[in-house]
């Protein structure tokens, strides 16, 4: 099933494969190869994954013929996803074909739903890890070292990982990721998250705030806060109680926002994603109040039409979620607003199009993620609805989605010119090594000439905006700040 994704921010690596750093080949007895598709969920889980394996001895390798273990961290979210990973799992099993020592394994979503295919159909992999049973991998490493297949893909209420330190994988050495809570009790019906990940649950803050700290002692400056749906973070700080159980502190995400955001001032927070049902006054109120909680919120629509958000069972209708818009405009006037849409769902007719069109218009996105419906199977509309939006009409409607998002990224690109920024210097430009690439708060790419300035990564560099392309702000460094 085609899928046409428009991703405006160019110097982004979200949503695709990546591979891990070579770690010291004297260190570790054993090699990993490791690539995660989907969601930044799968990329933070990954870290954990590669933490939990360096204390088994085990190393990173960019080159998956010398590894002994290979590991694909999957996503449900989209056909296409799943295409991928079927070709990869096919690809490394004809490398292992000439290494007969060599492991495969499929963590993450997929493991669950077709770990039978996967291990008895077609005979891809000898190693499947769900989302919760990460710490389980070396005694099935175990197992399937005697030739056993290994499966563990039990969903778990109180798993967290939150005493494990992730491996930043393939990092910059200035933005990372912090997993604030796992699973969704939201039940979207077109979503297999819930199936997948389990029900949600909050990590607790201490171990959240001190990741932060130890990601800033180390010389990061940016942290994401990573859930399925960030707003409905909520922990019972029961250390807090003076008198008894009923009088702890509960932990909102607006105040874990804040926490955070008190581990030092030069340290950016920003989060993802969030659900638009849940996205409270108060955490617009905190974000509007701290400089270094960036000004940018991922507000996922979906569709446009009331009718199709009824369907897809988001909970909001059309006027709640531009009223949603409007406050954010209000209490944060310069807020940048992204969002998920997806075109052809079941029964869509071209008013619940139209709809989606006149939203967008309404929101002024700077950019959004755009799919084609895909019917997941075991989700609620595989069960209850007919996928009956003919495949030419979806491609139709998602160009003209296409088409209207990138003429409102480059819009809202437009208004930044002649205005200055402060940025955060994440690394060379991936055109060119003479210009720095970073962002700013309002996470928009900006490009500039590193010059004759002796600035570095992890620096922040007032930028004025000269010009700019649908997905990337060109300008110059100033020393004067604005």
């Amino acid at each position: 099933m085609l899928e046409l994704t428009a991703k405006v921010h160019d110097e982004s690596r979200q949503g695709e494969a990546f591979s891990p750093f070579e770690n010291d080949v004297n260190e570790y007895r054993k090699k990993f190869y490791i690539e995660s598709y989907g969601c930044q969920m799968n990329f933070s889980d990954s870290e954990i994954v590669a933490s939990i394996l360096n204390n088994e001895g085990f190393g990173a390798t960019r080159n998956f013929e010398d590894a002994d273990l290979v590991l694909l961290n999957t996503c449900s979210i989209r056909e296409k996803a799943e295409q991928t990973v079927r070709k990869r799992l096919t690809e490394f099993r004809k490398i292992k074909e000439a290494k007969p020592g060599m492991l495969i394994g499929v963590l993450g979503c997929m493991a669950e739903r077709l770990k039978s295919k996967f291990l008895e159909e077609e005979k891809l992999v000898d190693i499947v890890v769900g989302p919760d049973a990460y710490r389980s991998l070396p005694g099935l490493i175990e197992e399937a070292e005697t030739g056993q297949k290994a499966v563990n893909v039990l969903l778990s209420r109180e798993e967290t990982y939150a005493d494990i330190s992730p491996v930043r994988l393939d990092s910059n050495g200035v933005t990372a990721f912090i997993s604030i809570m796992r699973g969704c009790n939201n039940m979207c019906s077109f979503c297999v998250v819930p199936f997948t990940r389990g029900r949600e649950r909050s990590r607790d803050t201490y171990s959240i705030v001190a990741e932060a700290q130890n990601l800033f002692e180390r010389g990061f400056r940016e942290v994401t806060l990573l859930g399925q749906n960030v707003d409905s973070y909520y922990w019972i700080d029961e250390t807090t109680s003076p008198v008894g159980r009923g009088s702890e502190e509960a932990v909102t995400f607006a105040k874990l926002l804040e926490k955070v955001a008190l581990v030092h001032p030069d340290l950016r927070v920003r989060f993802s994603t969030s659900h638009p049902k849940d996205i409270t006054e108060e955490v617009l109120q905190t974000m509007a109040n701290y400089k270094n909680i960036c000004k940018y919120i991922h507000l996922p629509v979906q569709s446009g039409s009331t009718r199709i958000l009824q369907l897809m069972n988001r909970t909001y209708t059309r006027e709640w979620y531009m009223a949603k818009v409007k406050q954010i405009r209000e209490i944060i006037p310069d807020c940048g607003i992204s969002s998920d849409i997806i075109s052809g769902f079941c029964t869509e007719t071209e008013d619940d199009h139209d709809d989606t069109l006149s939203i967008m218009e309404y929101s002024k996105y700077d950019m959004s993620y755009m799919f084609i419906y895909s019917e997941r199977p075991g989700t609620l509309a595989a069960r209850r609805y007919k996928d009956d939006v003919e495949e030419s009409i979806k491609k139709r409607r998602l160009q003209e989605i296409v088409e209207l998002q990138n003429r409102l990224s480059l819009e809202s690109n437009k208004r930044d010119i002649g205005k200055t920024f402060e940025v955060l210097i994440e690394g060379d430009s991936k055109r060119s090594a003479s210009d720095w690439m970073g962002r700013n708060t309002k996470n928009k790419v900006i490009v500039f000439p590193k010059g004759n300035y002796n600035y570095k990564k992890g620096d922040y560099v007032f930028v004025k905006v000269n010009d700019c392309t649908q997905a990337t702000l060109l300008g110059e460094a100033v020393i004067n700040k604005p």
